[in-house]
């Protein structure tokens, strides 16, 4: 199982939540970012096995910051989340290189998991 996470959201509640959340299902979660710039420079810092990333950021959107992250060998896990479904992405989310996508509501250790070992 993947153990180091960041978490891209620019909600403040929202990432203290899932950090908490994760932390209590033993996950490491070693970063977190608000925005599409800071997550850039904190995955490459800090090389974290999986990536919560938020399709909506106020500087960028998920789909945009996957193209600029190194995802291929060694990379990390793109999990994609958003408050909304994602059908109303349309394509987006399938075309995008992430391993999969989890609405914000549905988000849990166990979810992530079921993600993260598809891969």
């Amino acid at each position: 199982m993947a153990r180091t996470v960041v978490i891209v959201d620019d909600h403040d509640g929202f990432r203290s939540q899932a950090a908490h959340m994760l932390r209590a299902a033993g996950y490491e979660v070693v970063g977190s970012c608000a925005d599409g710039r800071s997550a850039l420079v904190a995955i490459s810092t800090l090389g974290p096995d999986v990536v919560l990333l938020d399709v909506q950021l106020p500087d960028t959107d998920g789909f945009r910051l996957i193209t600029e992250l190194d995802a291929g060998l060694g990379g990390p896990t793109i999990v994609l989340i958003s408050s909304r479904e994602a059908a109303d992405y349309g394509t987006q989310v399938g075309r995008s290189g992430a391993a999969g996508f989890i609405t914000k509501a549905e988000l849990s250790a166990q979810s992530l998991a079921e993600v993260v070992g598809r891969q």
